[in-house]
């Protein structure tokens, strides 16, 4: 693989130990899919936050990148295990909280931002088309690929890292324009309501297309909100973090339609939430913000719950600069006042909720999936699940 003179500096060690760590991680992944050389990237988003998903080994490594560390790039940090300042109001354990936050402390000596979110296009972090990223969370580097028409891989923790210490990923996949081609057609055959349909829709499309890229017919029009939850359950239930809309996507116009295709019916959604959820009859838990909620999310749920009050423990996940948005328009302030509680910098997959709750009700598809080891899961509109917590 080809290498720049500065680039070889890096691998000799000539800029510190963890550039040269983040460097040797690049050419090995590169030299695994063939890549021919390394390309700049505008941002990167790094995972492997929660201390309940990296663990100690985990916490070691980046104590140790962190020592001379520091990233070249913008570089914006996944959801982490905790609400970062009011963890002890949520529950989380100390010993957890005090590993959690030694995590922290290392990102940002590295030069990391704190934004502890899984949606850094609602904070700024917007990448135009065609820019190069190198972006790690599921949900989000879908809707890099798909809705803002950037190009990044499905990067994992390290090798996120790396790229912010480098300012450089491996040029193959989706960086690519011949891995970019959709491969099958989804024709929607029905209306979809809301956040939670699109997020059915999702497991359809993901369990159709698996590594495939599918290119979508039938929808005439998706909000910001419906394409986040679309993005986040297509990759978890499939693999592909890229997808197509015919008129609202980037580059839409720019293929020949797949030949290969399955239809969608309301049927299918009806199934799809079946087969996403399990059977309970009233939650302990009702929790949103898998992707974390914008602020028009949040403007919903506090005029749901002027003059009601929260019976059921629910939870509003968010970043923390939403948050902080919400605090201002007094959003915050209606929720809290009904019974409701906004938790930042984290969510409930990545949080250490084992043991906790019995059933959680979602509009999340993907939360569905990954708290189904936790608890038990029920996927349902935003609106059932503010009434089930004031029933």
């Amino acid at each position: 693989m080809y290498l720049t003179k500065e680039e070889e500096r890096m691998l000799n060690g000539e800029f510190g130990f963890a550039t040269q760590k983040a460097m040797e991680i690049l050419v090995a992944l590169g030299k695994i899919y063939d890549a021919e050389r390394l390309i700049r990237v505008s941002s990167v988003q790094v995972a492997g936050v929660s201390y309940k998903t990296i663990g100690e080994a985990g916490l070691e490594f980046i104590e140790d990148m962190a020592k001379d560390g520091r990233v070249r790039v913008k570089a914006t940090l996944n959801p982490a295990g905790i609400d970062l300042k009011d963890w002890r109001k949520f529950g989380f354990p100390e010993d957890f909280a005090e590993k959690q936050l030694r995590i922290i402390k290392a990102y940002e000596r590295m030069g990391i931002e704190i934004t502890c979110t899984c949606t850094p296009y609602l904070i700024g972090n917007l990448p135009k088309e065609g820019e190069h990223v190198a972006w790690s969370e599921s949900s989000a580097v879908t809707y890099a690929n798909s809705i803002l028409g950037a190009r990044t891989n499905r990067e994992g923790g390290p090798s996120a890292l790396a790229a912010a210490l480098t300012g450089r990923t491996p040029l193959y996949g989706l960086h690519l324009d011949e891995e970019r081609i959709p491969d099958v057609l989804v024709e929607v055959k029905t209306f979809l309501r809301d956040a939670s349909d699109f997020g059915a829709l999702g497991y359809l499309i993901g369990e159709f297309a698996r590594n495939k890229i599918a290119f979508i017919k039938g929808i005439k029009k998706a909000s910001v909100e419906e394409l986040k939850s679309l993005s986040a359950s297509t990759v978890t239930y499939g693999s592909k973090p890229l997808f197509y809309i015919e008129k609202i996507t980037p580059g839409w116009d720019k293929f020949e339609l797949p030949k290969e295709k399955t239809e969608v019916t309301e049927e299918d959604l009806r199934e799809a939430r079946e087969k996403i959820s399990d059977y309970f009859e009233e939650p302990d838990f009702v929790c949103i913000g898998c992707p974390h909620t914008s602020i028009e999310e949040i403007k919903k749920i506090a005029n749901f719950l002027k003059n009601k009050e929260v019976r059921t423990e629910l939870w509003i996940a968010t970043s923390r600069k939403v948050k902080e948005t919400s605090d201002k328009l007094s959003y915050t302030e209606m929720i809290e006042n009904a019974g409701g509680k906004i938790i930042c910098d984290t969510c409930m997959v990545v949080a250490p909720l084992e043991n906790r709750f019995k059933a959680l009700l979602t509009n999340s598809a993907k939360a569905c999936y990954y708290c189904r080891s936790k608890m038990k899961v029920k996927l349902a509109s935003l609106k059932e699940c503010l009434e089930a917590a004031t029933r």
